[in-house]
């Protein structure tokens, strides 16, 4: 069953990156972000679309599919200043084999809608996620006579 579940997560989500943004269904939140290019050291704008815990980049509002997404599942979300911008959103992975992700609204109370809304998210799905690591390392059921 979490396995199952699991799987129709990444399923879903795998079937959301195809879809051209304005075709994901309610999104959480939606709009201009721009991220840091650690190579290039400057800021490349996408539309972005949160949902159900990832967020979805795509080259602009017309895309046909995402360029890709961040699974937000055990990330810290906040606020930070980066660079030149005094208000950038900060996506701290919970291991360091992970990147950690600069993004930034068109201004700072923008970011702070981001921020709301991607906690909110994450804390949505948190129980999901919660209750399949439960069930995986629950020790097996006693028999009973």
């Amino acid at each position: 069953f979490p396995s199952f579940l699991n799987h129709v997560w990444v399923d879903v989500t795998r079937h959301n990156s195809c879809l051209p943004p304005l075709a994901v269904k309610s999104p959480e939140c939606l709009g201009l972000l721009h991220q840091i290019d650690k190579n290039k050291d400057s800021w490349v704008q996408h539309y972005c679309i949160l949902k159900d815990g990832c967020l979805y980049f795509y080259s602009g509002i017309r895309s046909t599919h995402a360029l890709g997404g961040i699974y937000l599942h055990g990330y810290m979300v906040r606020e930070q200043s980066f660079g030149s911008k005094k208000s950038a959103i900060e996506l701290k992975p919970p291991s360091e084999e992970f990147k950690t992700f600069y993004l930034c609204a068109e201004n700072a109370t923008e970011n702070k809608r981001w921020i709301v809304a991607i906690k909110t998210s994450i804390n949505k799905w948190l129980p999901l996620h919660q209750a399949i690591q439960d069930y995986m390392s629950r020790p097996p059921e006693e028999t009973r006579m």
